[in-house]
């Protein structure tokens, strides 16, 4: 349940919610308590030409705050709050203009001769004032606040308007604005700190990318990578060369479906991965970082294989589960899926980068509401909330859109950072490392036996040998090597990824690399669950029950990746199109990638499928409750 701001009861329409700060002069833009000059615009100016009229108010702040999440550093959890909180804000605002709908920190009612003209301005108000204070410190925060500003500007708000007296629909988002902010200063995020945990400590040393083998003092927990240049998914470099944990104390952080994590910050707890050594699930542990190998061999375009990607021959799995086959007809054409055959090392790859941030660095949270507002953009206008009764128009539509969407994706994070901070699970690269570095585990009478050794198959886990190492044998360039395990995986970072490809080859176990950018290699937090997987299947379900249809419109959609595009190494060869059928088949993919990028095993995927379901049905039925005025009494 929301939070109730301590100085202001519900229903309240005047009081002393916590105020913004106050800049008076002509020219100010108030953020957040700090006040920031802008001496060459008129805040009285009103923009004459205005992009895209066909979207509501609240799709463009949507749209901009995704802009902001672009420029800023990648901090899944952080950006899911802040687009939750940003709904919420313009959530409250238009509710306080209906008798039904209840806000959900600030429910207050007002009135207005013109309600549509009072939303947009409410609404407005509210959306900037959580954005600026939110992104004022962030990187690229100077670029976010203007482009906060050209969009009041845009809509004829000044910006210097900041009272939160009276009924103006003005002072109304500046007065939910404030209570929203007031809220997230309490909500268990540390947003005054920095958002960060000081109690973590890795009891892993750091990994250095660059040198060979993993030393683990548990390996079943999670190792910080250090590297020589460290740069952000979105290029952004950092300059603490050893990752620092992000979000391990998130599963306290005050959810919105969710129930309370306990002590331990899991809302929900499946229970632990599979761990090294443990007589139950040693060998679930050692089969799925085969199983992340094999993998990563599947990206040699060079090979030749060739694969059908269409939704008649991908999808429809079962939670939790890769079973499906694909689906047999369009529900939408009553056709068959036309057939895509293309290059399955291409395919896996662009599935790999395409995936790995959104396709403009939005993280996966930011990339969700993308592909909401394509949906809802094809859907327009037949928008009908549940796919039944009657249509609504495109604020509704959006403002309650946003608030079910982005309440899933909040709580997904909480839900998953909670799993993260309690098990602490290692990632594939420490994993595969440190197995490889003790030995094989097959054959007690091989060479290089050790019970904690990466399992041996044939084609893909061997020992080198003498006689595998000679000249013109599958081993020979690692011929001063015999006796360490060696794996058939990707090779690696081309010296030249614009023009090469590194394929598929033999290399030593301590050397792998996941398919990544060698300035990232793996994100800064630990692998159970799957923030992709539980984001993306979170979504999925409040999409799917939103439109009414697991099915996209028109019964598929997609992205084309361009021939040539991939930032890794060259490729693909050929344009390759991602196509999905429902929802549930986009979520599963986002999850898939994250196998054959070498950032997760299966347990992590599965997991957060399952827990994603979770949050995404329950924070669709919580707003729901809220669109009908049933939240609170």
């Amino acid at each position: 349940m929301a939070v109730e701001d301590s100085s202001t009861p519900a229903g309240r329409r005047r009081g002393p919610l916590a105020k913004l700060a106050v800049g008076l002069a002509a020219g100010l833009l108030v953020a957040g308590g700090l006040v920031v000059t802008r001496p060459w615009e008129q805040q009285t100016r009103c923009a004459a030409v205005v992009e895209h009229p066909d979207w509501s108010v609240a799709r463009r702040w949507d749209e901009a705050l995704l802009d902001a999440v672009r420029r800023a550093l990648p901090n899944p959890p952080v950006h899911a709050r802040n687009l939750f909180h940003t709904s919420v804000a313009m959530w409250d605002a238009w509710a306080a203009y209906d008798p039904t709908a209840k806000g959900y920190v600030a429910d207050e009612k007002d009135h207005a001769g013109d309600v549509a003209s009072a939303r947009d301005e409410a609404i407005s108000y509210a959306a900037y004032r959580v954005l600026a204070s939110r992104y004022i410190k962030s990187v690229g925060g100077d670029e976010s606040l203007s482009e906060f500003a050209d969009v009041m500007d845009s809509l004829c708000y000044p910006i210097a308007n900041t009272t939160t007296e009276g009924d103006s629909p003005a002072a109304v988002g500046n007065r939910i604005a404030a209570a929203v902010l007031a809220y997230g200063r309490t909500d268990g995020a540390n947003e005054s700190g920095g958002y960060a945990n000081p109690a973590y400590k890795p009891v892993n040393p750091p990994l250095v990318v660059a040198k060979s083998g993993a030393s683990l003092v548990d390996p079943n927990r999670w190792q910080p990578l250090q590297l020589e240049h460290m740069i952000s998914q979105n290029g952004i470099p950092v300059t603490n060369g050893v990752q620092q944990a992000i979000g391990s104390h998130w599963g306290h952080v005050a959810g919105f479906g969710l129930p309370d994590g306990g002590s331990d910050g899991t809302p929900i707890d499946p229970g632990p991965p599979p761990h090294l050594g443990d007589h139950a699930t040693d060998q679930a542990y050692k089969d799925q970082a085969v199983e992340v190998i094999r993998d990563s061999g599947a990206l040699d375009a060079a090979s030749g294989a060739t694969m059908d990607v269409s939704p008649g021959a991908r999808g429809a799995n079962d939670l939790g589960s890769n079973d499906g086959t694909g689906h047999p007809m369009n529900p939408v054409t009553g056709k068959p899926y036309e057939t895509d055959v293309v290059n399955a090392g291409d395919f896996y790859r662009v599935m790999a980068e395409f995936w790995a941030d959104g396709p403009k660095s939005e993280t996966p949270p930011g990339h969700w509401n993308v592909l909401a507002n394509l949906a809802s953009d094809e859907l327009a206008p037949n928008l009908r909330i549940g796919g039944t009764g009657p249509s609504v128009g495109r604020l509704e539509w959006d403002v309650k859109l946003y608030f079910a969407l982005n309440g899933s994706v909040h709580d997904a994070a909480i839900a998953a950072w909670g799993l993260k901070g309690r098990y602490d699970s290692v990632r594939p690269i420490s994993m595969i490392r440190y197995m490889a570095g003790l030995g094989q585990s097959s054959d007690p009478s091989g060479p290089a036996y050790n019970r904690e050794g990466l399992p041996l198959v044939p084609g893909l886990i061997e020992v080198v040998t003498k006689r595998s190492s000679a000249p013109g044998q599958r081993h020979a360039a690692l011929a001063s090597h015999v006796g360490e395990i060696a794996i058939k995986a990707w090779a690696g970072n081309p010296k030249d990824p614009k023009t090469e490809t590194s394929g598929a080859r033999w290399i030593l176990g301590v050397d792998w690399v996941p398919y990544q950018q060698p300035t990232f290699v793996t994100p800064a937090f630990q692998g159970y669950a799957s923030g992709h997987s539980t984001f993306s299947r979170a979504a999925a379900e409040v999409m799917t029950g939103f439109t009414g249809s697991e099915y996209f419109p028109g019964g598929m959609s997609g992205y084309t990746i361009k021939a040539g595009s991939l930032k890794t190494e060259a490729g693909p060869s050929t344009d390759i199109r991602l196509e999905w059928a429902t929802y549930y088949d986009a979520a599963d993919q986002a999850g898939q990638s994250r196998l054959f990028g070498g950032i997760h095993i299966q347990a992590d995927d599965f997991t957060g499928r399952v827990v994603g379901a979770q949050c995404g049905k329950a924070a669709l039925a919580l707003a729901q409750r809220y669109y009908a005025g049933q939240a609170r009494s």
